[in-house]
């Protein structure tokens, strides 16, 4: 087992980050399958990600302030510890009900995220944190595209009950490598300091902490109005077949990897804040692009997608740098700092997704979700602006 304070191998970050979405999205084709079986109705069993995702953000609230209070390493083990025991639960499940209850259990998962996060602001500094978060994004965005293709692999194979063996499986492996791997990484308090600092109401009265996180929350909120509404204009403006689909709404996946990549190598020779704002133009110039293609009449798949995959460039390059940001605010509560965030990420965004089916249901306009693509992204700009004059300020505060 490492000792206090050193950092934990990247593959072990990696890895931590990528369980969330990979323990989300890997189900969604067996969900039918799932419902036969347990005699349940199909709409009961969606709750396996619906509700799934609304227990994950409570979790991200309580584990990041949770790991601040007593560490990264027992929070981290706790979840990982739950995670697996529910899994085989889940797998063991004869009941709708039996099986709902264990799947909440499993949003223990998310910690590996926002603990992750924290863990990279607890052993770097500057320019590495940043990088490294675009490096986790990478891992972040890679593993919704193959969830999905290994559980259907496992499914047609074994059955659905495979997938969640898969999970107790990773689950344990990742709990044995934790424990060997990740010391303890947040410094405790020595008695010089300012025992304010570790207060999480000094964290939530920062304005430039709202501003980060809010810049974090509107930058992928335009990705959620993407999944929203992609599929719709996909099917019945372009007349994109099932096949075909997952093609054209992956591309924004590729760009977001595209743009982490950009950002764990531009933050050595940039501003943090120079990258950021960077992303947030670069997503909506891609907007405005789309819809001046759109109003010359040169409607296609291609360059309609292709514009869209600048939300995905521009979210690789901000929202490292806004995370980095959020957990610099108050470095001693940079666990509270990534699950406030993810929070607000995630639940801003299951609200804007939810406006993007209403507004799009009726008349499914391409327009019309460059426009809402473009507010999200427009937002989360405002946001960085802010962020960035409020951070100006306060560096000449400490040097005057």
């Amino acid at each position: 087992m490492r000792k206090a304070g050193s950092p934990p191998a990247l593959t072990t970050l990696y890895l931590l980050a990528a369980m969330s979405p990979l323990t989300l999205n890997m189900i969604v084709p067996s969900l039918a399958n799932i419902a036969r079986d347990l005699r349940a109705d199909y709409a009961i069993i969606s709750l396996a990600l619906g509700g799934y995702l609304a227990v994950t953000a409570f979790v991200e609230l309580g584990v990041g302030p949770l790991s601040d209070r007593i560490g990264r390493r027992p929070v981290l083990l706790a979840a990982l510890a739950v995670f697996t025991v529910a899994s085989l639960g889940c797998a063991m499940a004869q009941s709708a009900e039996t099986f709902l209850a264990f799947r909440m259990l499993q949003a223990g998962a998310i910690s590996g995220y926002v603990l992750s996060m924290a863990i990279v602001r607890d052993t770097q500094e500057g320019a590495e944190v940043a990088g490294l978060l675009g490096r986790i994004g990478m891992a972040m965005a890679l593993a919704p595209m193959v969830g999905p293709m290994l559980g259907s692999v496992l499914d047609v194979a074994f059955g659905w009950r495979a997938i969640f063996l898969l999970y107790v499986t990773v689950g344990a492996a990742l709990l044995c490598l934790a424990w060997f791997d990740l010391g303890e990484t947040m410094r405790r308090r020595s008695e010089e300091e300012d025992p304010e600092e570790q207060r999480l109401t000094q964290l939530l009265s920062e304005p430039i902490f709202w501003c980060y996180a809010l810049c974090t929350a509107f930058s992928i909120g335009a990705f959620y109005v993407f999944l929203a509404g992609a599929p719709l204009i996909a099917t019945s403006v372009f007349g994109i077949t099932t096949a075909t689909l997952g093609l054209f709404v992956g591309s924004i996946t590729a760009g977001f990897m595209f743009g982490s990549f950009l950002t764990s190598r531009l933050v050595s020779r940039y501003a943090l804040s120079s990258v950021m704002l960077a992303g947030r133009v670069v997503a909506c110039a891609g907007m405005l692009i789309g819809l001046a293609v759109l109003a010359s009449g040169m409607v296609t798949p291609l360059l309609y997608f292709g514009c869209t995959i600048f939300v995905g460039v521009g979210n690789g390059l901000t929202t490292p740098n806004s995370n980095a940001g959020a957990m610099s605010v108050r470095p001693r509560l940079a666990g509270s700092a990534a699950g406030i965030t993810g929070a607000l990420t995630l639940s801003g965004g299951a609200l804007m997704a939810t406006v993007t089916g209403f507004l799009l249901a009726d008349s499914p306009s391409p327009q019309g979700l460059l426009i809402l693509m473009l507010i999200a992204s427009f937002a989360g700009l405002l946001a960085a602006i802010v962020a960035i004059r409020l951070e100006k300020k306060a560096v000449k505060r400490r040097t005057t």
